[in-house]
């Protein structure tokens, strides 16, 4: 189904590896005008024919530039964020508010900063990544990740509740474990911590999986095609999990 995007401006935020660039080559092969940001721009290269542009995601004034020069967009996509691993008692208080700053506060400065245009045209999709570990469900030693996870459930739901007879729809997507260089990243730190091969600490990320397996970034790329597309423009509000039935 080649041009479900067709005619369409996006941002994607992290687009550098994992779901974010999932996601821009997704939207790029659907036929979206795709801007895919990185806080490494090195990381954008080969992107089909997106825009690449440097965003630090924690700056206001970044994302307020980056708005002026894109214009009015029809899709954003907020898919910056960090994993921290440990409970309340090994989440120091800088831990906490990085960890906030990134995955929430960050979609607070880009939703600040392209929601005007949306407004001034009439319609846009916001899609927020989430994760399954959240207000969906808790997870031993996501302290910090999973209340940042919930609070964009709740910023999701806020947006879409203030804009829904304005054209704006905000939907959450909420992936269980997938493949990725952050994924990989995070396997050789519990290893490193634990003592633990690499593929014993990989097999337990397998085995909390009720499918069997780790999800892909291009399964979570195919449902924002979804979620940006017209196809969905009955849906708002919502949480939306490929998890490989992680929730159940």
């Amino acid at each position: 189904m080649a041009g479900r995007l067709a005619g369409k401006v996006a941002v994607v935020t992290a687009a550098g590896q994992g779901i974010g660039r999932a996601i821009a080559e997704a939207f790029v092969r659907e036929g979206a005008t795709v801007w895919a940001t990185d806080l490494d721009p090195g990381k954008l290269q080969g992107i089909g024919a997106a825009q690449t542009r440097k965003l630090d995601a924690r700056s206001s004034e970044a994302a307020e530039a980056l708005a002026r020069e894109t214009g009015p967009v029809d899709v954003l996509v907020n898919a910056a964020g960090f994993v921290f691993h440990g409970t309340v008692l090994e989440t120091s208080q800088a831990d906490w508010d990085f960890s906030f700053d990134l995955n929430v506060t960050s979609m607070h400065r880009t939703i600040r900063a392209f929601l005007p245009g949306m407004l001034e045209r009439g319609r846009g999709s916001i899609i927020n990544i989430a994760s399954g570990a959240s207000s969906v469900r808790g997870i031993p030693n996501r302290y910090v990740y999973g209340t940042t996870k919930a609070a964009v459930i709740g910023l999701t739901k806020a947006v879409a509740a203030d804009f829904i007879r304005r054209g704006i729809r905000a939907n959450a997507i909420c992936p269980g474990t997938i493949q990725s260089p952050s994924l990989d990243e995070r396997i050789a730190a519990q290893a490193a911590a634990s003592g633990q091969s690499l593929d014993a600490v990989r097999q337990n990320f397998v085995d909390r999986q009720p499918m069997g397996r780790l999800g892909t970034p291009e399964e979570i790329g195919w449902l924002a095609v979804y979620l940006a597309s017209d196809e969905s423009s009955y849906t708002t509000g919502q949480i939306h999990l490929a998890d490989g039935g992680f929730a159940l």
